[in-house]
This record gives structure tokens, C-alpha cells and sequence, in this order.
């Protein structure tokens, strides 16, 4: 248990610590999120030293008991911390001693806090998981909603996370500080208790390793990038210049100086949270990089590395679906943005299939974009005579060319723009939705 001074670790020492440095090791402003997941832990660990006779039966509820009403405290927002807690783990610990007396200093026999705080990481981090899937995946099924090409980027990073939870889903609790526990815990107890997929292989890894934490923000970063680029695309298309969609005012604000101005501002923070997050996970594979075994104080960066990361994501992925479920599409300012020179390569695929070699026939198309530009007109105005002087295979049913409709009907194979592939494409993501859900 805590000593005279109130740390877990201070019976080795004598002199007050400097306010300073009081500070700069103190996690409790953020890992305070872990109070749920740290009062969990500590219950399946009293019911394992338990079961190794190290705790009676009435030690073990009267811990439970007391455990049940530290989480009642934090849940109703009354748990008073204390100057001398300095992570979540000290000020439950010591609010469970204040509320059962010394029973609770075998709490902590044979346990860590370095396999403490990984186990409530991890279980942490496999709840937020399944929340941003959720998230996730109602951002993609609205995206599919309206036919956007960008779910199919976007259902690769569900994959990724979802594998991601897998390696989150692993128990280090039982590796004790660093050569594991050696009072006879059962580990497998501890992993049914916290219903965990694997248990960690070797407890010195087991304190140290953050290679879930490197993959959640690495999973993050890349997720980022795809929404990034989404809403870079929804940016451009926005603009007067081009109109082909626009925001809802729910989801845009105003200029101070300018009044006609509707700025994108929840996509341009979307855009800038993408440098946010991949710092993040950049700065703790830094922080990784030179790290010798087992436990370091380095890794309490680990956490509110995660704790923003994850609240980003969230804010982001509700955001995003609520552009996308609101914003309108200009299909008559999209039609007249289209111009024939766009079909340049339907006309090489014409000479294709008139038996030309490929090669030549860009080269031809490029002649007749050529010619058209010297006589300042447009591709689809160029005479049939005018054609024939680049190529004798163009024939009367060149006209077909400059159906932009057929233009796009043509790319029928399975990823393409044709309609049948686009609803295949469609037909195949609203499969996995129904997948995630079953």
C-alpha cells in the first residue's frame, strides 16, 4: 500500500519530492479516463488472488465492495483526488484503503503498476475500438447512401482497425513489473475475467511493448488521410468556381468582413486534424525508437497520445457524416463543366477498336487536340474530312464519341464507372456493412 507519503513506491525514500517535478510526473489530468477500466481490472485481479488463496473470501468482497463504490464516486462526479495522486491507479487505491481500511493493501500483492496500466490501456483502447467502428461504419453506409467513391478507402481502414482490436485484445495483467507473478495468480482466471483474446507470451514484453498503441495512431493517420482528401476534393468542388456541391449551413460559418461568404470550416478542420493526429503517432514511435526493455516512464506518453487521437477520430467521423448526409449536389453545374476535350482518350479507344495499335492511336487523338486547338474550336467540331487527314479509319460513327453518357458506360469492367459496375461496387460494400452487423 501507499507509504507515510502517499506513493505507491515510497518507502525507499526519505526527502519530499520538488513541486516541480511533482508536476511533471503526475498522469492524473489525463489518465483519469482509465478510472472505469482501472476499477475492472482490480476486481478480476482481487477474485485471481483469491482463487491463490492470498485473499479470504470476505478480503475479496469487502475489496469488490469498496471497488463498486470508488466507480460509484467517479460515475457521479464526487471522487475527490487527492494532491498525493499521482495517476489513476494511486487515487483509487487510496480511496478504496480510506473506505475499507488496510484490506486494501493486498489489492496490489504480486501486481504492478507496469502490467496495471498497460491491462487498463488495453481494455481501455478495446472499448474505444468498437466505438469508432461503429462510427466508422455509419460514415461509410452514408457515403454508400449517396454513391461516394471515397467508402471504398474508407472500408479498408475498418478492416485495419478491427485488426488493430485484435492485438489491443491481449492481457498483460499477472507480468508484474517485469519477471511476471510470482504468488501463483492465475493469469487464464485473470483473461476470463476480463473476457481478453490472448494472454501476453513474455512478461518482460508484456510491460513494455506499445506496438497497439503505435498501430491504433498509425491506423488513425491513414484513416485521416483518406478523410483529408475527401474533404480536399468537397473543398475545390465547393467553390464558386466550380458549384458542383455545397454545404448545409449546419456544417459551414460565416466571414466577419465578407457577408456573402459560407466557409467550409468543418472540412478545413477535418483537412488540418489529419497534421494532428499523424504528430502523434509520429511522436511516439520516437519515443519508442530508443527504448530499453521492459518498463520506462517514457511510455506514460503513451496515453494521451490515445486519449486525443481517439477523441479526434470521434469528432471527426460524426462531423464527416453529417456533411456528407446533408450536402447538396449540383448535377446541372457538373454538366456544364463537362467539355469535349475530356473524351481525347475516347477517341484513341475509337481508333483501338477500329484495329489501330494503342500507341498510335493516342498519338492520333493528341493530332486531332492538336488541330483543334490551332483552329480554336472545339474536339467535337472537327469535320470528319478534317479527322480523315489523321487517320483513314474514322468513319461516320465517330459521332458516338462524343456521347458523354456512352463515355462512361464503356468502363464496364468490376471497379469501372459504368452503372452496372458502379451498383456492383455498391451492391459489394452495403455486403460488408450487412457483415459487421451480423
Amino acid at each position: 500500500m501507499a507509504s507515510e507519503s502517499g506513493k505507491l513506491w515510497g518507502g525507499r525514500f526519505v526527502g519530499a519530492v520538488d513541486p516541480i517535478m511533482e508536476k511533471f510526473n503526475s498522469s492524473i489530468a489525463y489518465d483519469r479516463h482509465l478510472w472505469e477500466v482501472d476499477v475492472q481490472g482490480s476486481k478480476a485481479y482481487s477474485r485471481g488472488l483469491e482463487k491463490a488463496g492470498l485473499l479470504t473470501k470476505a478480503e475479496m468482497d469487502q475489496i469488490l465492495h469498496g471497488l463498486d463504490k470508488v466507480a460509484e464516486e467517479w460515475a457521479q462526479g464526487t471522487f475527490k483526488l487527492s494532491p498525493n495522486d499521482e495517476d489513476i491507479h494511486t487515487a483509487n487505491e487510496r480511496r478504496l484503503k480510506e473506505l475499507i481500511g488496510e484490506t486494501a493493501g493486498k489489492l496490489h500483492t504480486g501486481r504492478s503498476r507496469n502490467d496495471q496500466v498497460v491491462t487498463d490501456l488495453r481494455l481501455w483502447m478495446r472499448q474505444n475500438c468498437s466505438k469508432l467502428s461503429a462510427l466508422l461504419w455509419e460514415l461509410i453506409r452514408t457515403m454508400v447512401d449517396r454513391a461516394e467513391a471515397h467508402a471504398v478507402a474508407l472500408t479498408r481502414d475498418s478492416e485495419r482497425l478491427l485488426e488493430v482490436q485484435k492485438r489491443v485484445n491481449v492481457l498483460p495483467l499477472g507480468s508484474g513489473a517485469i519477471a511476471g507473478n510470482p504468488l501463483g495468480v492465475d493469469r487464464e482466471l485473470l483473461q476470463a475475467e476480463l473476457n481478453f483474446g490472448a494472454i501476453t507470451l513474455n512478461s518482460m514484453d508484456a510491460t513494455s511493448e506499445r506496438d497497439f498503441v503505435a498501430e491504433f495512431l498509425f491506423w488513425a493517420s491513414l484513416c485521416m488521410t483518406h478523410l483529408s482528401r475527401m474533404a480536399e476534393d468537397l473543398i475545390l468542388y465547393g467553390t464558386k468556381e466550380f458549384s458542383f456541391v455545397q454545404l448545409s449551413d449546419a456544417y459551414s460559418t460565416g466571414s466577419s468582413l465578407m457577408p456573402q461568404k459560407k466557409n467550409p470550416d468543418s472540412l478545413e478542420l477535418i483537412r488540418s486534424k489529419a497534421g494532428r493526429v499523424f504528430g502523434r503517432c509520429a511522436g511516439l514511435l520516437m519515443t519508442l525508437k530508443g527504448l530499453p526493455s521492459t518498463y520506462n516512464k517514457d511510455l506514460q506518453e503513451d496515453k494521451e497520445a490515445v486519449f486525443e487521437v481517439s477523441d479526434t477520430m470521434s469528432a471527426v467521423l460524426q462531423v464527416a457524416t453529417g456533411v456528407i448526409s446533408t450536402l447538396q449536389i449540383h448535377r446541372e453545374n457538373m454538366a456544364r463543366a463537362l467539355s469535349p476535350d475530356m473524351l481525347a482518350t475516347d477517341l484513341a479507344y475509337y481508333l483501338v477498336r477500329k484495329g489501330m495499335p494503342f500507341r498510335q492511336a493516342h498519338e492520333a487523338s493528341g493530332k486531332a487536340v492538336f488541330m483543334a486547338e490551332t483552329k480554336g474550336v472545339a474536339l467535337n467540331q472537327l469535320s470528319l474530312k478534317e479527322l480523315q487527314t489523321i487517320s483513314p479509319l474514322f468513319s461516320d460513327d465517330v459521332s458516338h464519341v462524343w456521347d458523354y453518357g456512352h463515355s462512361v458506360e464503356q468502363y464496364a469492367a468490376l471497379g469501372g464507372t459504368a452503372r452496372a459496375s458502379v451498383d456492383w461496387q455498391i451492391g459489394q460494400v452495403r455486403a460488408l456493412l450487412r457483415a459487421q452487423q451480423a
